[in-house]
């Protein structure tokens, strides 16, 4: 039985309802709609990780939605068509306006070739479009070409001759000179009706050269969200102004030839760390830092000042994160704290108590009495460069879009999504992290940390919550205990300095090994709400080296690690460049590619990214809408409105037409 305050809560929401609703009538029909909708196809998700600013590949999967383009070719023309047809509409489909620029240039008949390509992106519209209402196909098509596609689209009954009537519309969209923009506009349309959504899996900045063309096309896309990965959350910690995420995102941008990305694509002055540069390591050949450049586009004539910018702010990043560990005990990074165990007479450093000699030793800006002050000149730098990041217009608007799309974690129609991994004891259990005066662990670590990150962002006028907000932000890009780095320790400073490969390992949290235990998988299930029947772990952060026998899908299917080297930096190591996944209503698709060659050999030569493509998971029953989050709302919204059907029924509330 209800309370007489549950039953006035519920009257009170019906007559909200019913001025949505006014009457029997548009309740019904609405219902009616949304029945509809249930038995419809599950839309297509598809699934990323690990993109690193490797701009090129990332866009081409996005257009061929790692497989699903081609597959959707496959379904609708079989045989009826050749294999270079197909290749050759696919490419078309991926990158109209650049494909029909070489098409106009070879092609003799170009009227003939325009009615028989129009014919088969209609055919392929017609296809794509077929799971989904025509509500929300009307919503997808573009503006110019609305009325005419959904004409061509929709099957007309009332019609008798169809085939005259669609060919008419053809050949008039030919005849006004209106065919390029037609075939564009279709193009895209089924690039847009094949993902339904996609799911960004962590980690789009960092070593490749485009994050801001990355970010910008994100922005544009139909349905996404986004896993706070680690290398995300440092560019979000500066462009929230703080020093140390600051001097790790020029590190990295620095070391692997990218400081263009920062100049260039986010249009952040970095003449004040130049200059200073030069001053400070004029005679220092600075042979610890290399840059790990691509030759194709990066400038050699750089090197030298790069290298030296390299040094300069990486000594600057060891001092600001040691400020971030001294300011923060619960941190519990002491050992990361290196510049006071530096032996400069000797040339050694100790690290965990051991002795090691420094490769160099050359450090003009420490002061062996206060290693972690920053000297005059690096704070005017520092200062200089945090208004940069701050005043960047561009990175401050790719920042917001992070934090209204993304989160740490997602569960989303029944998978749960993270970058990297649960901190796990060695026995499996929740390990206990301790965030300023609190232990946390499982999902309510995940969200405490969200929440501080927040805080370091948008707070403006509590100092104290954003500073600890901010140093949050830098610990979840580096400490051992965080979800999205995973590893014992960030050995920065060994790498650059030291020679001995045990001291440089980062060793992996025990999560990394644990999960082909289905106990502890079922309990990472449970903590976060999940039924093991259906749930999957869809996660990257760590490279699968497939050449080394490794594979993405642990578990028996239910973990799934997909990041297999999008980033070229990666792909020596894993021997493929990327996995990528979909989950359509058929089942879930693992796909691995190939490197990709470039943009332009994709269109001139229809060199699709060679993928193979497994079938991890097919379903009995073809998945509906119904099975979803989505649909679960929906279902919802009938019970409700049956409910509000019954008070107008009743009387209880009186119909307004």
């Amino acid at each position: 039985m209800y309370s007489s305050q549950e039953m006035d809560m519920e009257f009170r929401y019906l007559k909200i309802m019913s001025d949505l609703y006014p009457t029997i009538a548009t309740a019904s029909t609405e219902i009616i709609n949304l029945q509809s909708i249930l038995n419809l196809p599950k839309g297509t998700e598809h699934f990323l990780t690990d993109i690193h600013g490797e701009y090129e590949p990332f866009l081409h999967v996005l257009k061929n939605g790692s497989g699903s383009v081609r597959r959707k070719i496959d379904d609708e023309f079989g045989n009826s068509i050749s294999s270079k047809d197909k290749k050759s509409l696919a490419t078309l489909i991926y990158y109209p306006k650049e494909k029909m620029e070489l098409v106009l240039q070879e092609e003799e008949n170009i009227e003939d070739w325009y009615k028989i390509t129009l014919h088969r992106l209609i055919q392929m519209a017609r296809r794509a479009a077929s799971k989904y209402t025509r509500s929300k196909v009307r919503k997808a098509l573009p503006k110019d070409f609305a009325y005419v596609i959904e004409e061509l689209i929709t099957e007309k009954s009332e019609v008798h001759d169809k085939e005259a009537y669609y060919n008419e519309i053809i050949l008039t969209i030919i005849r006004i000179n209106r065919a390029q923009e037609f075939i564009i506009a279709l193009s895209n349309l089924i690039q847009r009706l094949v993902v339904d959504h996609l799911h960004i899996v962590g980690d789009i900045f960092d070593r490749g050269p485009g994050p801001h063309i990355i970010m910008d096309t994100l922005m544009k896309y139909h349905s996404v969200d986004i896993q706070w990965g680690n290398h995300d959350i440092v560019w979000m910690g500066a462009a929230a102004g703080h020093p140390a995420c600051i001097a790790n995102v020029i590190r990295l941008s620095a070391k692997y030839g990218n400081l263009d990305t920062l100049e260039e694509g986010y249009g952040i002055n970095l003449i004040p760390l130049a200059k200073f540069s030069l001053e400070t390591y004029r005679d220092d050949p600075c042979q610890c830092f290399k840059i790990d450049y691509n030759s194709d586009i990066y400038n050699t004539g750089d090197l030298e000042l790069d290298r030296k910018m390299h040094k300069a702010i990486s000594i600057i990043q060891f001092k600001l994160e040691g400020q971030v560990i001294l300011r923060n005990p619960s941190f519990h990074m002491e050992k990361r704290l290196l510049l006071d165990k530096i032996n400069f007479e000797k040339g050694t450093v100790y690290v965990d108590g051991k002795e090691y000699p420094l490769i160099e030793c050359n450090f003009p800006t420490i002061d062996p009495k206060n290693p972690y002050a920053l000297s005059p000149e690096e704070e005017e730098v520092m200062t200089r460069l945090e208004i940069a990041f701050n005043k960047s217009e561009k990175l401050q608007k790719h920042v917001r879009f992070l934090f209204s799309k993304g989160s740490l974690y997602k569960v989303f129609n029944g998978n749960l999504l993270y970058h990297g991994c649960i901190p796990l004891n060695a026995d499996g259990s929740f390990r206990r992290v301790q965030v300023f005066d609190q232990e946390y662990s499982g999902k309510s670590l995940y969200d405490i940390l969200e929440v501080y990150a927040r805080k370091g962002y948008y707070t403006i006028h509590n100092e104290e919550e954003r500073q600890k907000g901010q140093d949050i932000m830098w610990f979840i890009w580096s400490n051992e205990n965080s979800p999205v780095y995973g590893k014992a320790k960030m050995a920065t400073f060994e790498r650059y300095f030291l020679t001995d490969h045990e001291v440089k390992s980062e060793k992996k949290n025990h999560y990394y090994k644990l999960i082909n235990d289905e106990n502890i998988v079922r309990k990472i299930f449970e903590e976060f709400g999940l039924e093991w029947e259906y749930a999957h772990i869809i996660n990257g952060h760590m490279p699968v080296q497939r050449k080394k026998g490794e594979s993405p899908v642990h578990c028996n299917g239910k973990v799934l690690i997909i990041d297999g080297g999008f980033s070229k930096a990666y792909q020596n190591q894993t021997g493929i460049a990327g996995y990528t996944l979909v989950y359509n209503s058929h089942g879930l698709i693992l796909a691995s590619h190939e490197p990709f060659e470039s943009m332009e050999a994709a269109i001139r030569n229809e060199s699709d990214i060679h993928s193979e493509s497994v079938v991890l998971e097919s379903v009995a029953r073809r998945q509906l809408v119904a099975d979803t989050d989505a649909g679960q709302d929906i279902a919802l919204r009938i019970y409700e409105l049956e409910k509000l059907l019954g008070a107008y029924r009743t009387g209880l509330i009186s119909e307004k037409g």
